[in-house]
């Protein structure tokens, strides 16, 4: 192969993966060190999963991250993007604290929301308060606060999927922020927060459900083998046994980022409580596990 035809497939890459890092993240509370009372050991092996994919991010060095939430603000038969000027939030548990704020990147919102529109993608962009200023501040969930803790101090966009879209609808607006993303000519990262089945253990709040470990496995067995578009074909009374919170936005982060031009390394899988939580990075080239 020439150095031209590698050139051009590089150029290539890049375009159908504009971002300069994206990860799979969850957010149980006591991941954040502030937060994990006095069984510090139980989600230790994701805290330090986490830790790797910030110092991942940090080194990306983007200007702003796309964040992926199922635990935003929600609108029926419509994904909504955050167009406040910042946004704050707090999360408590085991008798910690810890907050965060982060200012918005608008322009880039605006542009994926107009985009989408124009795609007849099913969109709404949201705000609080004043059109602009301290006042328009929009909640940070805690979807958003558990991975950002761990990553650079930048603007961001949240984005939360619509559970009554299709699972293609998903994917389109993957596309389209990829197209927005590349078209800025900005460092863009971007996270899928997600958690997996929640019905692990009787004594969880959604009880035990056999699914639950099914689900896990499979969701598990895709990563290892770069099929997030699989996802796309488990039937709806299985997600409901097994309530998983993830597929929307891996489907999401598929549709941005498709199979040809992405790498998965997984980071770590466990289930210290009731639900599951998996860190993966994607990348375009091998690296480092």
């Amino acid at each position: 192969m020439t150095n031209i035809d590698g050139k051009y497939i590089r150029e290539r890459v890049m375009m159908m993966n504009p971002f300069v890092f994206a990860c799979i993240a969850p957010h149980g509370g006591e991941i954040i060190p502030e937060l994990c009372g006095a069984l510090p050991d139980r989600m230790k092996l994701t805290r330090n999963s986490m830790v790797r994919l910030g110092k991942k991010m940090q080194d990306a060095k983007p200007e702003t991250i796309i964040v992926l939430t199922p635990h935003g603000t929600r609108i029926d038969g419509y994904f909504s993007v955050t167009n406040s000027e910042r946004m704050y939030g707090f999360v408590e548990e085991n008798d910690g604290y810890y907050e965060l704020e982060r200012y918005v990147d608008r322009n880039l919102a605006v542009s994926i929301t107009e985009v989408a529109a124009e795609q007849s993608i099913p969109i709404a962009s949201i705000n609080f308060g004043t059109a602009a200023g301290p006042i328009s501040c929009l909640p940070l969930d805690w979807g958003s606060i558990v991975p950002l803790s761990f990553m650079p101090d930048v603007p961001i966009v949240v984005i939360n999927p619509s559970r009554e879209l299709s699972f293609d609808m998903h994917m389109k607006l993957g596309e389209v922020i990829s197209q927005v993303v590349h078209n800025s000519g900005k460092r863009v990262a971007l996270i899928a927060s997600c958690d997996w089945a929640h019905a692990h253990d009787e004594k969880g709040p959604y009880g035990f459900d056999p699914a639950a470990e099914m689900l896990d496995e499979e969701v598990v067995g895709f990563i290892r083998s770069n099929e997030l578009e699989k996802m796309a074909e488990f039937d709806a009374e299985y997600i409901e046994a097994a309530k998983p919170d993830g597929i929307w936005q891996t489907l999401i982060l598929a549709g941005a980022i498709p199979k040809e031009s992405r790498k998965i390394h997984l980071y770590s899988y466990e289930v210290p409580t009731y639900f599951g939580l998996i860190c993966a990075e994607i990348s375009t080239s091998d690296g480092d596990e």
